[in-house]
């Protein structure tokens, strides 16, 4: 790749937008795909299947990125990244079998809708109620289901997975860096073939710079997430993921 070629000023944009999306997303645990794609397609008109593409290819050297600095600060709880790990890469296979014979518009709606619900909770709880800790019970299912829908749906790992430990009552800290780290074997398990078949070439361009963003804001957001009050960050993810998501059913079926 040429990279006198490149013009770095076209750029700008798409290292804004992802610079953005993967400071979300590693804070929160969530939303790079959703806030990716939204500002992509609804804000600088990209057509949603060149949108999802260039942001998939990304979210390869982002999670890498985002899980290596939530290792470094201390973000990461190796019991829950294991029990995650095996049932979320077996979902993320099942859901890129299926894809071929599942309509993902179909039901990306109905995910979106019960995404919003469990926003709005999460906000609830983090408003009226002082985060009270404990161990999260229901793991293997969960990441069986949320790895299933990320490659069915094109997204969904993070808003599945993390908003319903939080909901769990898991330390929100170490549930935002253990599934930010889960996140990269998923991503490159389902992305392989992908990645295969495009090469290298399309890194150029517009995906060059989400690449560039997501790199950049990857290690504040696991600073981030080191520092955020709890009940500050639960008061968050259930705004971004009320938002995210709703404008997503809106899109959906407004």
């Amino acid at each position: 790749m040429d990279l006198t070629a490149i013009d770095f000023h076209a750029l700008l944009p798409f290292i804004g937008v992802g610079f953005a999306a993967q400071l979300v997303d590693g804070a929160l645990g969530m939303a790079f795909g959703v806030i990716s794609n939204t500002l992509l397609v609804g804000v600088m008109g990209v057509p949603p299947a060149l949108a999802s593409q260039r942001v998939h290819i990304v979210e390869c050297f982002t999670t890498a990125t985002s899980g290596i600095s939530h290792l470094l600060h201390g973000n990461i709880d190796k019991k829950l990244f294991f029990r995650l790990l095996i049932p979320g890469v077996i979902g993320g296979i099942l859901g890129a079998y299926f894809l071929t014979h599942i309509e993902p518009g179909a039901i990306k709606p109905f995910v979106l809708a019960y995404l919003t619900g469990i926003g709005l909770y999460i906000l609830g709880r983090g408003l009226l109620y002082p985060p009270q800790l404990k161990e999260a019970k229901l793991i293997a299912p969960l990441g069986l289901f949320g790895g299933f829908l990320d490659a069915v749906g094109g997204g969904g790992w993070g808003p599945v997975v993390t908003s319903n430990l939080l909901i769990q009552g898991a330390d929100p800290r170490k549930v935002v860096g253990t599934v930010n780290a889960v996140e990269f074997f998923l991503t490159v398990t389902v992305s392989a073939a992908f990645i295969f078949h495009l090469g290298v070439a399309d890194l150029a361009g517009a995906t060059l710079g989400l690449l560039i963003g997501g790199i950049l804001a990857a290690p504040l957001g696991a600073w981030a997430a080191k520092h955020f009050n709890p009940k500050v960050m639960l008061i968050l993810v259930g705004v971004v993921l009320t938002l995210t998501s709703g404008y997503g059913v809106y899109r959906a079926w407004g």
